[in-house]
């Protein structure tokens, strides 16, 4: 019976994995595929011409071409993906890549006249070949019917350059508002999570008015307010050992047995017992020491004693935290990408693709609440990495759509297409090697 139970068991925990993967790769294609629809969306309104518009990559689950506009539609096997495919977005000339034939023009009133003589116009016997049989007639109206629903639109590279890069940017447009509309529900729904001293290190040595207590919420610190654990690190950076800094927190003050059952928020100074310096996003150890926080050996090194608090706020402070949550979060990635780049933060601090579903399924698997709250960050951070000027990402195609504006002439499609091509690879490269480097 016990062998059977746990085997019970088993399976429970393998469908609970199988289903938490399923639901962070289904976040991660609703994402890239809105993603994609802002690009479809700005293109229609534009005027562009627009080939195919794919959920997921590889083979064609289902296809379907509008007999409005010759846009093809498809759901494809591989979820990991989608693409709005442009006409004319590789720079190849429409001509060669359709191969129209030329349409005759009716002759000038000078290519007709010979010697100063105006030839007579030519009359068109009456038709006197015979009707044609059923088959010929069904192929006449299908190529009529196919030519009647050729895509409508400009080449993508003929269009003005502001209107490509109003395209090129749309898709993290719809990213971003997408990621807004998911944090502000969840921070109505349920509010927003803050960093909470789950315990506090008892010290004699500090009078306890200027120290932290167990399930002190963290609002501010030295007059910011908070949204996520680097907020305090940059709020207390380059303090001393006994410095005084002032901190807004909600502190329980009133209990029922163990259990808090009233709050109140308040401002506190509290002394520091260690100096505070920061060296990257990871390095905050000496935050929590310097703030008191108790710390927990294990066999793993040991854990800060913190815990995530949900917080809720007036109706205009909640609307404008979520903005600024959202604010927050885009700019911890250029903050990762500068220690990136300086060698002040290691590339094993990152996370690849298997990461970021590994993660992204621990916590939508968890409740609604996670779902809502890893959905809009992925989102911010979906938009703002599409936006840099990497080879491959539409933020560098923005560049050299630009370039073209200021010059008054794209540079060579064809260099450009191997430079995007070269970034694409190394992209591909640099997120290989950031999963496996979570392996070492």
């Amino acid at each position: 019976m016990r062998a059977n139970h746990s085997m019970e068991h088993l399976l429970l925990d393998a469908w609970s994995t199988v289903g938490s993967v399923a639901l962070a790769i289904l976040i991660l294609l609703v994402m890239i595929t809105i993603h994609e629809f802002g690009h479809y969306l700005a293109g229609k309104i534009l005027r562009f011409r627009i080939d195919e518009f794919s959920v997921g990559f590889g083979p064609a689950l289902f296809k379907r071409r509008s007999k409005k506009t010759g846009e093809l539609f498809a759901l494809r096997l591989i979820p990991l993906g989608g693409y709005c495919a442009f006409a004319g977005e590789d720079g190849v000339d429409e001509k060669e890549a359709e191969g129209d034939a030329p349409v005759p023009e009716a002759p000038s009133s000078a290519e007709a006249e010979e010697g100063g003589e105006t030839q007579p116009p030519v009359e068109t016997p009456p038709e006197t070949t015979p009707p044609a049989d059923a088959a010929q007639t069904t192929q006449t109206a299908e190529t009529a019917d196919a030519a009647a629903v050729l895509p409508r639109g400009g080449l993508f590279t003929e269009m003005a350059p502001w209107k490509r890069i109003i395209v090129l940017i749309a898709g993290a447009f719809m990213n971003y508002v997408l990621a807004v509309l998911l944090i502000i529900i969840c921070f109505f729904a349920y509010g927003q999570t803050m960093v909470a001293v789950y315990a506090a290190e008892p010290t004699a040595e500090i009078a306890a008015e200027y120290c932290l207590q167990d399930y002190d919420i963290l609002l501010e610190a030295e007059g910011k307010n908070l949204y996520l654990t680097t907020d305090v690190a940059q709020a207390l950076n380059g303090k001393k050992q006994g410095d005084m800094v002032q901190m807004r927190i909600s502190r329980v003050v009133e209990w029922e047995g163990e259990t808090p059952v009233r709050r109140e928020e308040m401002t506190v100074s509290v002394i520091l017992r260690a100096d505070v310096t920061v060296q990257n996003s990871a390095d905050l150890d000496g935050v929590w020491r310097a703030l008191g926080v108790a710390y927990q050996a294990d066999g793993d090194g040991g854990v800060w004693m913190l815990a995530n608090a949900s917080y809720r706020f007036g109706f205009w402070e909640t609307l404008g935290r979520s903005f600024a949550y959202s604010f927050k979060i885009a700019g911890s990635i250029f903050k990762v990408l500068g220690e990136l780049l300086t060698g002040r933060l290691g590339l094993s601090a990152l996370g690849g693709p298997i990461a970021t579903i590994t993660l992204t399924s621990q916590i939508a698997g968890r409740s609604f609440r996670g779902f809502l709250e890893i959905a809009g960050f992925l989102g911010v951070n979906l938009a703002v990495f599409n936006l840099l000027p990497i080879p491959a990402l539409d933020g560098s195609k923005v560049v050299f759509t630009l370039i073209e504006w200021i010059r008054g002439k794209p540079v060579n499609r064809k260099v450009e297409a191997i430079i995007h091509a070269v970034g694409f690879v190394l992209l591909l490269g640099f997120a290989v090697l950031v999963d496996i480097l979570q392996f070492i």
